[in-house]
């Protein structure tokens, strides 16, 4: 099992950046496939990226595409989501979740999730 504790979000100007944190208890977290998702007011929880074990392979929601990035860092047991050139249609609860198999962009695929960090971009 793996508890998920998510940090860094905020409020923050169109156009600015942020950096979410996903920290892991337990000695495994080299063994799970993280992702992102988000849930804006009113919508469905949607993906936004996803990492491997390794950090090897990547996966990004076309919204997303070349403005996040995915990254972990498996000695500190943490996931990261640098977001830059951020829009107001990027606010949302950001969650990230972990999988003891290979990446997935399907939230049903995960069986772990954070509690969730807001973020909010101003226009």
């Amino acid at each position: 099992q793996v508890q998920l504790v998510e940090s860094g979000g905020g409020l923050v100007q169109a156009g600015g950046s942020l950096r979410l944190s996903c920290a892991a208890s337990g000695r495994t977290f080299s063994s799970y496939a993280m992702g992102w998702f988000r849930q804006a007011p009113g919508k469905e929880r949607e993906f936004v990226a996803a990492i491997s074990r390794s950090g090897g392979n990547t996966y990004y929601a076309d919204s997303v595409k070349g403005r996040f990035t995915i990254s972990r860092d498996n000695a500190k047991n943490t996931v990261y989501l640098q977001m830059n050139s951020l829009k107001p249609e990027d606010t949302a609860v950001y969650d990230c979740a972990a999988r003891g198999d290979y990446s997935s962009i399907r939230e049903s695929a995960y069986r772990y999730w954070g509690q969730g960090t807001q973020v909010t971009v101003s226009s």
